[in-house]
C-alpha cells in the first residue's frame, strides 16, 4: 500500500512534466512556423511604422488642439510612447487576421484536431503564444526603436512598470487567443464566420484602445467597459501601465482583472469547444 501511495505523486509529476514539454514543443513549433514568412514579415513590421507616424501625428494634433499640456492625463511624451508602443503590439496581440480554426470547421480537418491527445484550446494556445514570441523579435521592435528617433518619448519612472508591462503583455496575448478562439468557434454553427470577425475587428479595434485611448471617452462609459468586458484589457492596459497613468495600486488592480478575464475566457473557451464538439456534423461524412 505504502509502494501504491509513493508511486500515484510520481506519476502526477512525471505526467505534469510531459505536458509541459508537449506545450513548449507546440510553442517551438509556433515560432517557426511564423519565422518562414519573412517577407511578410519585413512588410508588416514596415506598415506598422508608417502607421505609427499617422496615429502619432493625429493624437499629438488633438492634444495641440485641446490648448492644454495634457489630454485626459496625456502629455504629447505619453501620447506618442502610447501609440508606437500600441504598432509594436498589434502583431504580438494580434486583433484581427487568425481565422485557422474557421478554415479546419468549414473543410472538416478539424477533426483531426480531436483525435489529437492535446485539447484543441491548448494547442492553438501555445501555438499562438510562439506566435506572439516571433512577433515580439520581428514586429514588437522595430517601432519601438523608430519612434524615439522623431518624437518625445516617456520613460517610466518607477521600477515595477517594465515587470508589470510585460506581464501585462502577456495577459493581454492569452486574453485576444481567447476571444478569437470563440468568434472562430462559431464556425461551428455558422460554417461562414464573416459576420463574426467583421463585428469583431470593429469592437475590438475601437473599444479595446488601439484608435485612440479609451480615457478620452466620458468616465461614464469607460469604467463600465473596463469592468464589464474584457476589450481594455486588449490594449489599453498594457500601455496605461507602461506610461503610468495610474499610481501603482491601480496598475496591480487592472492587471488582476486582466488576469480574471483571461480565466474567464479561457475557461468559456472550453465549453464552447465541448458544447460544439456534441453537434458536431463533418459534411459529406
Amino acid at each position: 500500500m505504502d509502494l501504491v501511495t509513493a508511486t500515484v505523486p510520481r506519476q502526477r509529476s512525471a505526467n505534469v512534466a510531459s505536458n509541459i514539454r508537449t506545450f513548449l514543443a507546440l510553442m517551438g513549433a509556433g515560432f517557426r512556423r511564423y519565422s518562414t514568412y519573412r517577407q511578410a514579415t519585413v512588410a508588416g513590421a514596415f506598415t506598422n511604422t508608417v502607421f505609427g507616424f499617422l496615429r502619432c501625428y493625429v493624437l499629438l494634433a488633438v492634444a495641440a488642439g485641446a490648448g492644454t499640456a495634457t489630454v485626459a492625463g496625456y502629455d504629447p511624451a505619453r501620447l506618442a510612447t502610447f501609440v508606437w508602443f500600441g504598432q509594436g503590439l498589434l502583431a504580438v496581440v494580434l486583433l484581427w487576421g487568425w481565422t485557422e480554426l474557421a478554415d479546419r470547421i468549414r473543410t472538416g480537418d478539424v477533426v483531426a484536431d480531436l483525435l489529437r491527445p492535446v485539447h484543441p484550446v491548448t494547442r492553438y494556445l501555445a501555438t499562438d503564444l510562439g506566435r506572439a514570441g516571433h512577433a515580439v523579435v520581428t514586429r514588437f521592435v522595430p517601432p519601438v526603436l523608430i519612434g524615439p528617433l522623431f518624437f518625445p518619448f516617456y520613460v517610466p519612472h518607477r521600477w515595477t512598470t517594465v515587470p508589470l508591462f510585460a506581464v501585462s503583455v502577456l495577459l493581454a496575448t492569452v486574453l485576444c487567443f481567447g476571444c478569437r478562439y470563440l468568434v472562430n468557434a462559431t464556425g461551428y454553427w455558422l460554417l461562414d464566420i464573416r459576420g463574426p470577425m467583421i463585428l469583431w475587428a470593429l469592437v475590438s479595434g475601437v473599444l479595446g484602445g488601439l484608435y485612440f485611448p479609451l480615457r478620452f471617452l466620458p468616465d461614464a462609459l469607460v469604467v463600465p467597459l473596463w469592468v464589464l468586458t474584457p476589450l481594455p484589457s486588449l490594449f489599453q492596459t498594457p500601455l496605461d501601465v507602461l506610461v503610468e497613468i495610474d499610481p501603482t495600486p491601480r496598475q496591480l488592480w487592472l492587471v488582476v482583472l486582466q488576469a480574471a478575464w483571461v480565466v474567464l475566457v479561457l475557461v468559456l473557451c472550453r465549453v464552447v469547444q465541448r458544447r460544439a464538439e456534441r453537434r458536431l456534423v463533418v459534411q459529406g461524412g
